[in-house]
């Protein structure tokens, strides 16, 4: 990870005056990736093991009897369900594509400074100490930002935030990281094997079935806190890919932009994992294929990676409820899927 550093950002189209403004194609790509992710979640509507028809589904859109199964079905599991892995999966894609922008390196994730890893152990021991829903969700958010706080401070007690940089910023994140895993470990050995281990493991691997309207709601509140100023600062994003000297050098106060981007991105990352679980891969793949759709210029491209990642996402949880009996957990799946794919981009990066 520490060798491989690339200009994402860069290239001729920000020298040559395109740090502010996206190509001209950009509406047209956004609004394409829309009605696709519209689209989508159409089709979603139907997918399931309970079967609705899209005559049924036409008919309840139409002010038609609300009283029956499948409308309950609609209502009450599956437009829930389809808000949540469109949130989860926008938060995690435009989470890992501002610090892929950010530092500089095309094989960081959201997870890069604990936050995932943080809001696992959080969630892990609000389960062992028998919490609900709700506040198993509330305990992952808070522990996931106590993780990134924690990368923080070590990396100041070691170097200190100015003369440390990225780097320093990665590495210890890798250390909080695993210290927090540690935790997830240790919680689970104490864990009744009976009872609550199944549900710390069940939790772990991911998944979007327990989800409810009131989660959806309190998921919006952080995740438009980090996403909207991430949105805004989308072209000086643009100018942190230049390096750190010439960012300055244009009168980017790079420690306070980074700062902005890492509290944004935390928000996304620490929200999705309290509500979805572990969803592995998301925010790793879904940057590297929205560059190639969408280009490098990050005012396109975060928004752009938050259509592909919800679509991602959505079409994942529908292949995860939709292939067999038994409901798939989300974040096995989105590993079978996303190692290959991510693999394959590689490949086609280094031809």
């Amino acid at each position: 990870m520490s060798g491989h550093h690339t200009n994402i950002g860069g290239g001729s189209e920000m020298r040559d005056g395109g740090l502010r403004k996206p190509p001209p194609r950009s509406s047209r790509l956004l609004l394409l990736l829309g009605a696709f992710l519209l689209l989508t979640a159409l089709i979603s509507l139907l997918v399931g093991r309970y079967s609705i028809s899209a005559a049924e589904l036409l008919a309840l859109a139409s002010g038609g009897d609300g009283a029956d199964v499948g409308a309950q079905v609609l209502l009450e599991v599956r437009l829930t369900r389809i808000g949540a892995a469109i949130l989860t999966g926008a938060a995690l894609s435009m989470s890992g594509t501002a610090y892929q922008g950010m530092l500089r390196n095309p094989l960081v994730s959201p997870d890069i400074l604990g936050a995932a890893a943080g809001a696992s152990c959080g969630a892990a021991l609000a389960i062992l100490l028998g919490l609900d829903g709700f506040a198993v969700q509330i305990v992952a958010f808070c522990a996931g930002l106590a993780a990134v706080l924690l990368t923080f401070a070590a990396s100041k007690a070691v170097a200190g935030m100015a003369g440390g940089g990225p780097m320093l910023l990665l590495l210890t994140g890798m250390v909080v990281g695993a210290l927090f895993a540690a935790g997830i470990s240790i919680i689970k050995f104490v864990a009744d094997p009976y009872n609550t281990l199944p549900a710390i493991t069940f939790w772990l691997m991911g998944g979007l079935s327990y989800v409810t309207g009131t989660d959806l709601l309190v998921q919006l509140l952080p995740m438009t806190a980090g996403a909207i100023p991430m949105l805004l600062l989308g072209w000086r994003l643009n100018v942190l890919s230049f390096g750190d000297e010439e960012a300055s050098a244009l009168g980017v106060d790079v420690r306070r932009l980074r700062l902005a981007f890492i509290i944004g991105a935390t928000l996304l990352t620490s929200t999705a994992v309290s509500v979805a679980g572990m969803i592995g891969w998301v925010g790793l793949i879904i940057p590297h294929l929205s560059r190639i759709i969408a280009g490098v210029n990050h005012r396109l491209l975060l928004p752009a990676s938050a259509l592909i990642g919800a679509c991602f996402l959505l079409i994942a949880d529908d292949l995860a409820r939709g292939l067999f009996d038994q409901e798939i957990p989300l974040g096995i799946l989105t590993s079978i899927v996303g190692a290959p794919v991510f693999l394959t981009l590689l490949m086609k990066e280094h031809q």
